[in-house]
């Protein structure tokens, strides 16, 4: 037997055990997809205004107003549960014709309205494709559209076949179907662990069943469990998974910064509470300054504070959930700032009015 495979061996026994000791279930049951209503049609048309543009697309105006393919799977994702059809078709036609571009069945990740073409890298980005194939294969079913549900089912096929990989025994979902394999980079595979969408997958799962969905599921949050950098014991956005031994990938800053925060909002709606696995993001957003912030791996340092309401709804929904303590006041009026907190805000408050009543 090869020290390769010893090693792969042992990890996957201590991330087993990591697992079970942050309470995390190797086959949790996934809790029913949210549904049209949680999210009122008010906070929506705030939304809406604001960054859907009369074509359909999502308008990212924090980064000089282009779009790309996780701003339209949220948008669809946000429009099924306002309950809005209009406007889910809306955005969908601008997502088929504009950035269902590629060969093998991904969507195209950015959009510059600035750019001729318009489509300034052809390459995907997986937590979009998720998005967009979870909010299709939601407003397909629930809403009797068959439509929906060919196109949620081909967006399934191509991620499980193009950004699933299997690599020393666990699954690992790649962030875009070019440049983050071992061919690509001499830190490769390098993953993002916050384009693991938990609350898809189950989705992903009745759509492709051709491809272990629950295994990747399993792999993300041992891999979450293993990525602890730092004093604060964070993860970095973007870690290299190349040996047993994870380590922030070279090349990006090294720090927890904006799509780390939305992994606990991620595992919440999936219905992962595990108090270990979420003890990282809880002692840093609940300590004594409270503070949601993009935070230095090297020292646990806040390099930028982030004060926005959607930012602080990330604390205050880890701690309803964890603590049962009351979201408060000011944080459950949605009043639309930017386009990502915005769209975490809209996200929380739907769980929260799901799930988690009592902190209202």
């Amino acid at each position: 037997m090869t020290s390769r495979l010893l090693w792969s061996r042992l990890w996957l026994a201590v991330a087993l055990a990591l697992m079970s000791t942050a309470g995390v279930q190797a086959a949790s049951p996934a809790p029913e997809p949210s549904s049209p209503g949680t999210i009122t049609r008010e906070q929506w048309e705030l939304y809406r205004q604001r960054f859907v543009d009369r074509s359909g697309r999502i308008i990212d105006d924090a980064n000089k107003g282009i779009s790309h393919s996780e701003g339209q799977g949220f948008g669809l994702l946000l429009a099924y549960l306002a309950g809005d059809r209009s406007a889910f078709m809306q955005i969908w036609t601008f997502t088929r014709i504009e950035l269902l571009l590629r060969d093998d069945g991904l969507v195209a990740w950015r959009w510059d309205p600035d750019a001729k073409p318009h489509v300034t890298d052809i390459n995907d980005a997986s937590d979009g494709d998720l998005l967009i194939a979870y909010a299709l294969a939601l407003a397909g079913k629930n809403w009797d559209n068959p439509q929906f549900t060919v196109a949620a089912k081909d967006l399934a096929g191509a991620i499980g076949k193009r950004l699933v990989v299997e690599r020393d025994d666990r699954n690992l979902l790649m962030p875009g179907a070019a440049g983050f394999g071992e061919p690509d980079r001499p830190d490769g595979p390098v993953v993002n662990l916050s384009y693991w969408v938990y609350e898809a997958l189950p989705v992903m799962a009745e759509l492709a069943p051709g491809t272990d969905w629950e295994k990747l599921s399993t792999s993300g949050r041992a891999l979450l469990a293993q990525a602890r950098f730092g004093p604060a014991g964070l993860p970095a956005d973007w870690v290299s998974a190349r040996s047993e031994r994870l380590e922030p990938a070279k090349g990006f800053p090294q720090q927890f910064g904006y799509d780390g925060l939305r992994i606990p909002l991620y595992l919440l709606r999936a219905g992962y509470a595990d108090r270990a696995l979420l003890a990282p993001f809880a002692q840093v957003w609940g300590g004594e300054s409270g503070r949601v912030a993009v935070v230095a791996l090297s020292d646990g340092q806040p390099i930028e504070n982030l004060a926005d309401p959607g930012y602080q709804m990330l604390a205050a929904t880890l701690a309803c959930v964890l603590d049962r303590k009351p979201i408060p006041t000011a944080l459950r009026v949605f009043r639309p700032t930017s386009y990502y907190p915005s769209t975490i805000h809209l996200l929380a408050l739907s769980l929260v009015a799901q799930r988690h009543r009592e902190c209202l």
